[in-house]
């Protein structure tokens, strides 16, 4: 059977475009003063208490932006 006339469908808009996520690196001394400590940032920052540490920052999820 066929559609009745005059009914129109309306078609989804299908987005092609993703929202790429992005987040700003940080060091373990913003970590230390963070007032929402999160459990990957508190790894990192026993981490690099240890002696002859060397780390080059974490991204942190409260600096999550979208591009």
């Amino acid at each position: 059977m066929s559609k009745g006339k005059g009914k129109a469908t309306k078609k989804k808009q299908i987005s092609n475009e993703r929202k790429q996520v992005t987040y700003k690196l940080v060091l373990s001394d913003t970590c230390a003063v963070c007032k929402t400590p999160c459990a990957r940032g508190m790894n990192y920052l026993a981490r690099m208490q240890q002696p002859g540490a060397v780390g080059k920052g974490i991204p942190c999820i409260l600096t999550k932006t979208y591009v």
